[in-house]
């Protein structure tokens, strides 16, 4: 990968979305940091397809991600204790 400062980045944004599309991701750095990557969309695409929920994300969803088969309620039978 090939790094930009932000400067240089902003400057000359076409050139820096070329390189992108050809060469694949683009770091930014401001002051000498790494901050930030430029990645093509079909490269965003495959990492957020590949990426696996959150334990927190799959708490609150709104829909189920598994059927859960639960007996209508009083239909269930009670086991009798053994006999002494």
């Amino acid at each position: 990968m090939i790094a930009w400062p932000v400067q240089d980045a902003k400057a000359r944004f076409s050139e820096l979305l070329d390189s992108c599309l050809e060469n694949g991701p683009q770091v930014l750095t401001r002051r000498g940091v790494e901050t930030a990557v430029l990645v093509p969309l079909a490269e965003w695409q495959r990492l957020n397809s590949a990426a696996r929920p959150s334990l927190k994300a799959l708490l609150l969803a709104d829909t189920a991600r598994a059927e859960l088969p639960i007996p209508a309620r009083g239909s269930a039978q009670r086991r009798t204790p053994p006999e002494l």
